[in-house]
């Protein structure tokens, strides 16, 4: 395991994030406390440092888990959680991104985890209905009381983080180190605005579904596993994802490494602001996700890989990187100018 900062921060974290949202049985799959310890300690005994829950993972088991696991050995991890989603139905102030809720949220968090502080708080999810100035104002509160050591962001559009982050730096308040987000070989919509978003802020960016929720294994391909949770006729398992996950595992052959290895490797090889957030609910799940630091991914597989699995850019990113766009905006005489900036 080698280790890394957590974007513009002097935070040092693993370069793999164990996701512990399958800590807990009480949403019918995941893994019980002994399995879940096994998985915990896999995940230690490799280097591993950087632990992802929230408030919401398996009705508060996922944290409660954590709490235990950790007794005698907290300072040593970088454990983030998150709040906006529910923990009781029916309170309309028990979800969301208000103050009152965040700081309701966090509360229970720091007694679940059984700790003083959180070291990374995300707000989950954009709710679209508290000022951003709400949020930065709460967040920055709870770093200046010490519950909470860094702020970061998760499944929110590029616009609103890119605007928290210019209000933040406006105001003097804690500003956004981090971002969470979908990434993988079959889910690379991120790449259009929120990956160029965190590069040029510099912020870290954990993503979870790695192996897109297990299609990225090969499993669906012959059906031989029975721990299957996608059902038939998902987006996730159309044509399109179907052919990648057998390229996938065709890569892997060849390469004598596990396809597990291939798609986080593949990730890993996308930029220095990574890091993967690997699941699992069976000890030896996380232990064959763990293989990949021991090999790396071919450039010849990974632009193979790259060609296969390319999204469209949309709208503007292909009209702009267009040729009419570029010689109207180069006058003509884009083919002699060099630019240093260009990605």
């Amino acid at each position: 395991m080698n280790y890394k900062l957590f974007g513009r921060t002097g935070l040092r974290v693993s370069e793999l994030c164990l996701g512990a949202m399958g800590f807990g049985t009480e949403w019918g799959t995941g893994a019980d406390k002994t399995e879940s310890k096994k998985v915990f300690s896999a995940f230690l005994n490799a280097g591993g440092t950087f632990i992802d829950t929230a408030n919401r993972y398996t009705e508060g088991s996922s944290e409660l888990f954590l709490g235990e696991f950790s007794e005698g050995m907290r300072d040593r991890l970088v454990i983030a959680t998150k709040y906006s989603l529910y923990t009781k139905k029916g309170d309309l102030n028990d979800a969301g991104n208000s103050r009152k809720n965040m700081f309701r949220s966090v509360e229970g968090s720091l007694t679940r985890l059984n700790t003083d502080y959180i070291d990374i708080l995300y707000l989950h999810a954009w709710d679209f209905t508290t000022p951003v100035e709400e949020v930065l104002r709460g967040l920055d509160d709870l770093v200046r009381m010490g519950k909470v050591l860094y702020i970061a962001i998760s499944d929110t559009p590029a616009w609103v983080i890119s605007n928290s982050l210019a209000i933040s730096e406006l105001r003097g308040w804690s500003s956004f180190a981090g971002v969470q987000l979908e990434y993988s070989l079959i889910k690379r919509d991120a790449e259009r605005d929120l990956i160029p978003m965190a590069k040029h802020f510099d912020l870290a960016v954990t993503a979870w579904a790695p192996l897109g929720g297990g299609v990225l294994t090969g499993k669906y391909l012959d059906h031989s596993s029975s721990d299957m949770r996608i059902k038939p006729g998902s987006k996730r398992l159309d044509e399109r994802n179907t052919g990648i996950a057998r390229e996938v595992v065709r890569i892997a052959s060849e390469a004598g490494v596990s396809p597990s290895s291939v798609a986080l490797n593949w990730l890993r090889a996308k930029g220095q602001n990574i890091f993967p957030v690997i699941g699992a609910r069976k000890e030896e799940q996380i232990l064959d996700n763990l293989k990949c630091l021991d090999s790396v991914i071919s450039p010849e597989h990974m632009e193979l890989l790259d060609k296969l699995s390319a999204i469209e850019p949309g709208f503007p990113h292909d009209f702009l990187s267009g040729d009419i766009a570029t010689e109207l905006l180069f006058g003509g005489m884009q083919k002699q100018f060099i630019n240093h900036r260009k990605k």
